[in-house]
């Protein structure tokens, strides 16, 4: 079969002609229909992620497939069925082998590409601003980023929960994404402070942070007291340097959140979010944003348009049709 390697780091993925693996016990092989990029692709690409798998290996963290063959002691799944499945690597191939925990069989009117889109970007927004933050109904939250893949859906799950977004992005397409996803107020990052536009607006009480850099900064001077601050990454390329007495002037709480650390120690709390997700999706309470599906051959030119932030939402490789 056929997958994107990784052989050597700061190097493009080549395609490569691998052996069909077999399901170990407890593990699921699936087809590969789609692949969802992230940002966490190009940092493995670098090695500088936090999970970066020792080298060679396949690129591609979240999929959505059809079970193709299931290994011993496996019950939940069965061959044939449509499910998403987040392995952290390996996704950029046409076939994948996985533990069986980790597929989440897939609604009726959901398709490949948004089950390849799902878990990861929503995940992500519904564990940070539900299980870390507590966001609660009339609170403001601020995203940054929120034109891109988990910011679209921090917006769309704020907006759910009854929070007053304010979605921050760079240019007028992006900040129309926000809009269209349910965002209150835009904050155009290229030609507004964002400081100044968050004190007219009232404050901050959660920030939702996939940039760092300058724009951590300002947001953190933003802050009402007791607010609570996600930093989910750092896009931006600058980790931030936080000022723990401004923390204890305004009573303000820090909270990192990694998604697929909770599969290691509390995996409930995955399992949970994205049931509740999932049952969101059915009732037409949330939309995946998928901005550019892409063959099997422009891999490198789906991984550029996230290292030039040119996409909005997802970028999604088709495998199979």
């Amino acid at each position: 079969m056929k997958a994107y390697r990784v052989q050597t780091h700061d190097a493009h993925p080549t395609l490569t002609d691998i052996a069909m693996p077999d399901p170990a016990d407890g593990e699921i092989r699936v087809k590969i229909h789609a692949c969802g990029l992230n940002f966490a692709d190009l940092l493995m690409l670098s090695g500088t992620y936090q999970d970066t798998p020792a080298l060679p290996f396949t690129l591609g963290m979240e999929v959505g497939g059809i079970v193709d063959a299931v290994g011993e002691s496996v019950t939940t799944v069965t061959v044939g069925d449509r499910v998403a499945v987040f392995g952290g690597q390996g996704g950029l191939a046409e076939f994948g082998c996985y533990d069986s925990r980790r597929a989440v069989r897939l609604p009726a009117g959901m398709s490949m590409t948004d089950a390849a889109a799902f878990q990861i970007a929503y995940g992500t927004s519904h564990l940070a601003l539900d299980h870390r933050a507590r966001l609660q109904p009339g609170e403001v939250l601020l995203v940054l980023g929120a034109a891109g893949g988990v910011g679209l859906t921090a917006v769309e799950i704020g907006k759910l929960m009854g929070a007053t977004v304010v979605a921050c992005a760079r240019g007028a397409d992006k900040l129309a994404a926000a809009r269209n996803a349910g965002a209150d107020y835009l904050i155009d990052s290229d030609t507004q402070d964002i400081r100044t536009e968050m004190i007219r607006l009232g404050g901050a009480d959660v920030v939702y942070d996939p940039v760092g850099g300058d724009q951590f900064e300002a947001a953190f001077r933003a802050c009402n007291p007791e607010a609570r601050i996600l930093p989910i990454g750092f896009a931006s390329g600058t980790v931030p340097v936080i000022k723990s007495n401004h923390l204890l002037v305004k009573n303000l709480s820090v909270l990192g959140v990694y998604w697929g650390g909770y599969l290691k120690f509390r995996p409930e709390i995955v399992t949970e979010s994205l049931a509740t997700l999932l049952r969101w999706f059915e009732a037409g309470k949330l939309k995946p944003h998928v901005s550019h599906v892409l063959p099997f051959d422009q891999v490198a030119d789906g991984l550029e348009l996230l290292r030039s932030r040119k996409s909005t939402g997802k970028v999604v490789i088709e495998i199979a049709g």
